[in-house]
This record gives structure tokens, sequence and C-alpha cells, in this order.
């Protein structure tokens, strides 16, 4: 078997065998690939152009659409040029930068959630305070610590890896680079244990995070309770469901495909799980969280009337111009 020294490329998995499949692979990635690229852009464009969106949590919104497109073009575009092509191959190098991209932008988004769960802890439970906890500040800084977060997780994560002699083969059993895969290919013990060490300390600090977002929601909950209006308690769930079953989706599909003992192998389960926080979970992140934000809507309606509106007026003024030099060149009889 070769090692890692030697290794040039690792094979990928494959969704199907038949050449049919995989172009519906194919275009079922694109069409998901597409509509993630197209409601992050809009957010993002929203927030960037609409002041009424310049809030702590359009702030927060915008660096989440960033990580969202990130894990979208770290793991799809490869998948889909292997489907449409009917190769499975990746550079070894190739594979050492999805590892690191992903886990950057995964790291980042799930501390960037944890964030935005403070953010609604304070807008519901204290109210009086939000402008000074969450000033623009302090904004700045928790972003940058998430953006670190992910930084040194990846770096960490993927020094450590691609250290590791692999001697198992080069074949992974995942459509994209992902950690405990290629820990298996891995000859060197000890290396094992301490790439082992580091994911259960990521996990320790993952399981930190789920803490204070429980302990936040639970006084989240009972202060919405206290709300005697029917119609502000159903606002103030509205804006706190979808954040919560973000985090779940999320966390859920992260630690079973990152804690599962080596030794329990369900083929079909692991690549389930890895397309549903992969892929999944970043498409559908601005529909069932962002795009429910009323002001944002209103500003992405706002900003595509006036596109459209912008786009009729100059179609119909170039005509109107065309027209008018058309007549001018036509002689007098």
């Amino acid at each position: 078997m070769p090692n890692s020294s030697s290794l040039t490329q690792l094979l990928l998995l494959t969704f199907a065998d038949r050449r049919e499949l995989q172009l519906l692979h194919f275009w079922l990635f694109l069409a998901i690939s597409l509509a993630a690229l197209l409601a992050n852009g809009l957010i993002l464009s929203a927030v960037a152009c609409d002041h009424h969106l310049h809030t702590p949590m359009g702030f927060f919104l915008l660096n989440l659409s960033l990580t969202d497109l990130g894990c979208i073009c770290t793991t799809v575009p490869k998948a889909m040029h292997n489907s449409l092509q009917n190769t499975t191959t990746i550079s070894y190098t190739g594979c050492a930068a999805q590892v690191f991209c992903f886990l950057f932008f995964i790291s980042a988004e799930f501390s960037l959630l944890t964030i935005m769960c403070y953010d609604r802890y304070v807008a519901i439970c204290k109210p009086l305070h939000y402008g000074t906890l969450l000033g623009s500040r302090a904004c700045a800084h928790m972003a940058a610590a998430a953006w670190a977060t992910g930084f040194l997780t990846a770096l960490l994560h993927t020094a450590n890896t691609f250290s590791l002699p692999l001697c198992q083969g080069n074949a992974l059993g995942q459509f994209f680079c992902e950690i405990p895969h290629i820990l298996k290919l891995s000859c060197s013990h000890s290396g094992y244990l301490r790439e082992l060490g580091l994911i259960v300390i990521s996990a320790c600090l993952v399981f930190g995070c789920f803490a204070f977002i429980v302990f936040s929601y639970v006084q989240i909950f009972r202060a919405v309770l206290r709300i005697p209006s029917q119609q502000g308690r159903h606002k103030a769930f509205s804006t706190c469901l979808p954040h919560l079953a973000m985090v779940s989706l999320f966390l859920s599909t992260v630690l079973s495909s990152y804690l599962k003992p080596p030794s329990i192998s369900f083929p079909s389960l692991d690549l389930a799980l890895s397309v549903l926080y992969s892929v999944v979970s970043p498409a559908l992140n601005p529909f069932i969280y962002s795009l429910r934000n009323q002001e944002l809507k209103d500003a992405i309606r706002k900003m595509m009337t006036g596109y459209f509106s912008g786009a009729i007026n100059r179609i119909f003024s170039t005509a109107e111009h065309s027209l008018c030099n058309t007549f001018w060149v036509i002689p007098a009889f």
C-alpha cells in the first residue's frame, strides 16, 4: 500500500454506478447550489444595501450567509464534477484544502449560530440593554472571534490529520474529504489518538456552546410565556424556533458523523448524514431562518422591485431613443 509521501490522489465515494443516476445527482446538486447561491446572495445584497438592516441581527445574518456559501462551494462543485466526468479522484493537496475550508466554514457557522442565540436572548430577556450589550464594536469582536475560532480549528485538525502516514489504501468512503474517513486510512496509532483527542476537545467545546444555547432558550421561553398578548408570543416564537431547528439539525448530524466509533460503519447512513450537514443545512438555512425575518423579506422585495423597475425603465428608454434615431434618419418625401 502507498504511504502518504507517495500518495498523490484519493478516491471519493460515488452516489451511483449507473450513468443516468450520476447525471441525476449532478442536476440535483446543481439545483441545490443555485438555490443556495440565489438565496444567500439576496440576503447579502439586502443587508448591505438596506440601512434598516444595519442591525446586530442583520450583521450576523450577513456573516452566516458567507459561511453557508463557503460550505456549499467547498464540497458540492467537486462532487458535481466527478458525477459529470464519471470519475472519483481528488488530489492529495486538493483533499487537504477541502478539509481545511470545510472545517473553517462549518466551525465559524456554529460559532455564529451560538452568537445569534445570545442576540435573541438579549433582545427578548434584556431589551433595555440591547444597545449596550450588542453595540457595533461588540458585534464586530464577536464575529471576528467566530471566524478566528473557525480558522484555528481548521488549522489544527488539518495539520494533524495530514501529518499522519496513510497506508490503508486511498479510497475514502465519503463523497468529500472528511476527517473520520481519512483517519481510517492511517497506520499511525499515536497520530490517530492525537487527532481523536483533538476531536474530543472540539466536541466538548461544541457541547459547551450547546449547553449555553439550551440555557438561553429556557430563559427565552420563560420570558415569552409572560408576554400578555398572543400576537407578541407568536412573534417571539417565530424568530426563535427556526434558529433552534437549525442548530438541532446542524449539531445532531455533525456529532453523529464525527463521534461515531469507527467500528460502526453504515455507508448509506454516513452518506445521508454528511449530505444533511454539508449540503442540505447550508442550503435550507436562508429559507427556514433568514427569510422568515419580516424586515429582511421587505428589504429583498423592495430591492427586487427597484431592480426590475429600473430595468424596465432602461429598456423603454433605450427603445424610445432607438425609435427617435430611426425616424430622424428617414428622409422626408
